[in-house]
């Protein structure tokens, strides 16, 4: 498991994006209840979980999109509970969506530049970070193609590259590597890489894809009707009983024989 922080890029060792004992409400229906979760730079972890597990409701609560009913959402030891999608964005945190939401009628490197404009950076410089996101997506030929007229796989590859344009100190992935052929899954998860090793950044992912989380995660965390269910390296995941039951729906106690 890698360190939560680092002295190098001049972050305190202390410095993490958290959810502290959220839960979260929908007309009577716990989505979360009382998830305590940490992103730490350098690393990247796995999200898992059935249907309905309240991934995507973790994601929109840390980021912003949607506030808990109850618990905090920390950066660096600060509340910013309160804080819009803006501002948190501003702070250095990114996201994805699962549909990917990219604008169909800019092209794609005007859908790039967007993540940089967005938080602020000057017109050359994001036409610069667009340019390098792009050839690292494999995208570069494409560059002056609306957005909406590339193949599904490669909209979600104009979304994460965008989400990565801001440097986001954290980036949190909904379902990135879903409609990406098997064959372009190796060189995604090398993106992800490269996004801890060579951007310093934290990376949370959700995907449906367990071969490419078992890979590129670091550590694991499962999530199970809005609970965390386990946690632990991708090794350790493999072998837990509760994380098998509760994707396969059986029983993950093992009862004891009598007098055992």
């Amino acid at each position: 498991m890698t360190s939560a922080g680092s002295d190098a890029d001049g972050r305190s060792p202390g410095a993490k994006l958290r959810a502290a004992g959220v839960t979260r409400a929908f007309k009577g229906v716990q989505a979360l209840q009382g998830v305590t979760f940490e992103l730490g730079p350098h690393e990247v972890v796995g999200l898992i979980g059935p249907n309905g597990a309240g991934k995507t409701t973790l994601i929109n609560v840390m980021t912003g999109f949607d506030l808990p009913t109850s618990g905090a959402v920390e950066l660096d030891g600060h509340d910013i509970t309160s804080w819009g999608p803006a501002r948190r964005a501003r702070a250095g945190l990114a996201r994805t969506f699962q549909q990917g939401r990219v604008f169909g009628a800019l092209s794609v490197r005007e859908n790039v530049e967007l993540g940089a404009l967005g938080v602020g950076v000057r017109a050359g410089e994001a036409g610069r970070r667009a340019d390098e996101l792009l050839a690292t997506m494999e995208l570069a030929d494409d560059a002056g193609l609306a957005a909406g007229q590339l193949p599904h796989g490669a909209q979600r590859k104009i979304a994460v590259a965008r989400a990565l344009a801001s440097r986001p100190r954290y980036v949190l992935m909904d379902e990135p590597a879903a409609g990406l052929f098997e064959s372009d899954i190796s060189a995604f998860a090398q993106v992800i890489r490269s996004v801890r090793d060579g951007y310093g950044a934290g990376v949370l992912i959700v995907d449906h894809n367990m071969a490419l989380i078992m890979e590129v995660s670091d550590r694991i965390e499962v999530l199970d009707q809005g609970r965390t269910l386990a946690r632990g390296t991708p090794d350790e995941i493999r072998r837990n009983i509760d994380v098998a039951a509760a994707y396969l729906g059986a029983s993950g106690v093992t009862a004891e024989p009598a007098g055992g």
